[in-house]
């Protein structure tokens, strides 16, 4: 339910409010607005009936449903974008973020050059797995703490901000101490014990849909992060499986308006594992950002052909730099700046 105050509400009439959510058992989630504040009670369906009654409270005025299974993440109870900071970097505001840098940290050189290639091409955050999902056991896992090291030496010399992968939730807080923003890779997009963990550090959370993952699946993969108090979350949509075998995975692009009228939360797009094929990485990086897309994540690494991963649809230095050129008039169309 919302639980809408009144414009002449003090803060004393909130408070109240909240401590009689708590009471009924159900979770408290506050919007101030510049106009009045909105109050989120989330928690059993089956008692939502009592909530009702805080119509009657002092500062209320009016309680409304929330329709959608996904609460927090719904447009009813944030009718306006959110906007995540990352940094100094605003996602989901009037900028296109690119958030570029290979699928591994291989080692020091690798990460460094990278960075001051991607960096110096426009991309405002760095990525870089320490720690890698690979479908074979005997594929190269990443370097784990030496790789965190490593992109906290990049983040140093450059000055990016840097998104990197956690994939248990006895890693978070380790992950945390160095990422500016947190990923959710698509194979732990329905790890509930993850999610929860991560949504208690209070760090962004970039969340990737998983490769077979119903928009409101996605959605509700959300709502695990937002439950806990994290309310920066970023939806990635990086592609699905389908019967077609020509690339990777297929791109989802119509998932972009779909998110974004379902949900007050950023989108982003990854046309790497999209496509799994660098001459396929441009042309869909200005399909995302004429559909919507508030940012782009896109895989570099300044040797593909010997990359411990994902080399294939990795692009070299000079063509992310013209990637980025050629999607300037697209992001100038839509509005938006790079």
């Amino acid at each position: 339910m919302i639980i809408v105050m009144k414009g002449t509400a003090t803060e004393e009439d909130l408070q109240r409010v909240i401590h009689t959510i708590d009471e009924l058992g159900y979770q408290s989630h506050v919007i101030r607005g510049t106009q009045r504040s909105v109050i989120g009670a989330v928690g059993d369906e089956r008692g939502k009936a009592r909530l009702q009654s805080l119509e009657a409270m002092p500062g209320v005025e009016s309680v409304v449903p929330i329709l959608q299974p996904f609460k927090l993440a719904s447009r009813e109870f944030k009718p306006t974008r959110t906007v995540v900071k990352v940094r100094d970097v605003e996602i989901g505001g009037d900028r296109v973020v690119v958030m570029a840098g290979p699928c591994s940290v291989e080692n020091k050189d690798q990460i460094l050059e990278t960075a001051r290639a991607v960096k110096e091409a426009g991309a405002t955050i760095l990525r870089g797995g320490a720690f890698k999902p690979r479908t074979s056991p005997y594929a190269f896992q990443g370097l784990g703490e030496e790789g965190l090291r490593l992109l906290a030496a990049a983040r140093e010399e450059t000055g990016l901000a840097i998104v990197t992968e956690v994939l248990k939730s006895e890693d978070v807080d380790l992950v945390a101490e160095t990422a500016d923003m947190i990923q959710i890779g698509a194979r732990n997009v329905q790890n509930f014990a993850l999610l929860k963990r991560v949504g208690e550090v209070g760090k962004p959370v970039l969340l990737k849909r998983g490769m077979a993952t119903t928009i409101q699946e996605f959605l509700m993969a959300a709502e695990y992060v937002l439950s806990e108090g994290t309310y920066d979350v970023v939806l990635c949509e990086r592609g699905i499986r389908t019967f077609e075998t020509a690339t990777r995975f297929t791109l989802d692009l119509n998932a972009v308006p779909v998110l974004k009228k379902h949900s007050h939360l950023p989108v982003i797009v990854d046309p790497s594992h999209g496509t799994g094929h660098w001459e396929y990485v441009t042309p869909m990086a200005k399909a995302a950002i004429a559909c919507g897309a508030d940012g782009l994540m896109v895989e570099v690494h300044i040797r593909p052909e010997v990359a411990m991963s994902d080399g294939v649809q990795s692009l070299k230095p000079a063509t992310f730099r013209r990637l980025m050129q050629e999607i300037a008039p697209f992001v100038e169309a839509a509005g938006r700046k790079l």
